[in-house]
């Protein structure tokens, strides 16, 4: 079978990966440079959780992904799942710490709840707000994109797959004979599935599957802190749930680059191709700074570096993977709302279900595209359009 796979990111790559294991002839391409830091997929380390605040029925997808990501490691002998543990910390009543607990009360995950006590003994340094508790899971951690897509990308061309980069979508189509995709030099691919996995750029290429999304700049900042008790040997990732802060702020240890920190979710809508990635001394590193000391005391001491990044977010922030609603031999994939990442390993398992078999074991149903589109428009379950095939015009996809 002959899929196509556009944009190389982690969830194209992975799916790139999984298509190629299985066989497939897979060709992928990216409109940027192999290895390019102006997407989604890069930052040095993303958050990795079982206890998944955000909806329970991701937690099997989870459980899933913690696999594949071992495995992905044994077949790259690279270092991509560091396990130096998560703590959430808030009010008692936090949506975040009760929704965390909820989760690993239905499916058995090992959590432990920190009264303000047990925080100041475990992480001494930190400075709690009055009646602010917490919630360790130690499976929690890390995972290193850099790394991940690298190693999805080099297994992948092992198991034959044809990557290439610096090389432009125009448009695409599908119909009952197979899938095309027009290249910028005019070159014309043609497959018999076809995977979108645009990033940021998903918005422009599926307006037309009823799949509404929006990118929001968000901003990531590394500092050099003033002691060593935030090293990733002493301290977790970590999430603070704070009614004074703009939304969450969330982090890493000292991995040997500084400690990473972020607002989560905050940050002014851009066109991904107008994204403004210079970094503002005021506006983007001071308040995350102030918010950081008022919780690590000594870990925002120097300024080093930032990065905006972007968040492509759906309406209810939950992903799409699935079927396009009038092509059966495409496969949507984004929308992951800055906090799929972690999800990268499962997610191109489930894209490989669809697009070499049409279906999947994996209960992704809360992800379909359908929830996005009208009552009145029918899925088509051959992938008929109602002519013999459709062109969809893209102008700034990450292909």
């Amino acid at each position: 079978m002959r899929v196509l796979v556009v944009g190389l990111g982690a969830m194209g790559s992975s799916a790139a990966m999984q298509c190629a294991l299985r066989g497939a002839h897979v060709r992928g391409i990216d409109r940027y440079a192999r290895g390019h830091a102006l997407g989604a997929s890069n930052g040095k380390s993303r958050i990795i959780r079982q206890a998944y605040y955000e909806d329970a029925a991701y937690v099997p997808l989870l459980l899933r992904a913690y696999e594949l990501w071992r495995d992905l490691e044994r077949r790259s002998n690279e270092d991509v799942l560091r396990l130096v543990g998560l703590l959430l910390a808030g009010k008692e009543d936090s949506a975040i710490l009760q929704r965390t607990l909820a989760a690993a009360r239905e499916h058995l995950l090992n959590v432990e709840a920190l009264d303000a006590r047990d925080l100041r003994r475990r992480f001494p340094p930190l400075l709690l707000d009055p009646g602010e508790v917490g919630v360790f899971e130690p499976l929690g951690g890390l995972v290193v994109p850099e790394a991940a897509v690298r190693a999805f990308q080099c297994v992948a061309e092992d198991a034959g797959a044809e990557l290439r980069f610096e090389t432009k979508m125009e448009n695409w189509s599908a119909g009952n004979d197979g899938v095309e995709v027009a290249l910028e030099d005019g070159t014309r691919l043609r497959g018999d599935a076809l995977v979108l996995a645009l990033g940021p750029w998903f918005e422009a290429a599926m307006a037309g599957a009823g799949v509404p999304m929006r990118v929001q700049r968000n901003v990531q900042l590394w500092f050099s802190p003033a002691t060593y008790a935030y090293d990733a040997a002493r301290f977790p990732a970590f999430l603070v749930d704070r009614p004074s802060l703009p939304s969450p702020l969330y982090g890493f240890p000292d991995l040997g680059d500084g400690v990473k920190a972020a607002f989560h979710g905050y940050g002014a809508f851009a066109n991904p191709d107008g994204l403004d990635r210079g970094i503002d001394a005021k506006s983007d590193v001071a308040p995350v700074a102030r918010a950081l000391d008022a919780w690590m005391p000594g870990a925002a001491a120097n300024f080093l570096e930032g990065k905006a990044c972007m968040y492509a977010l759906t309406p209810d922030e939950h992903f799409v993977v699935d079927v396009h609603p009038q092509h059966r031999n495409v496969v949507l994939c984004g929308g992951f709302s800055g906090h799929g990442f972690k999800f990268a390993s499962v997610v191109g398992e489930v894209v490989a279900d669809l697009a070499l078999a049409g279906e999947t074991q994996h209960d992704v149903g809360f992800l379909s595209a359908e929830r996005f589109v009208p009552k009145t428009r029918e899925r088509v379950p051959d992938g008929r359009t109602g002519k013999e095939e459709e062109c969809h015009r893209t102008t700034s996809s990450d292909a």
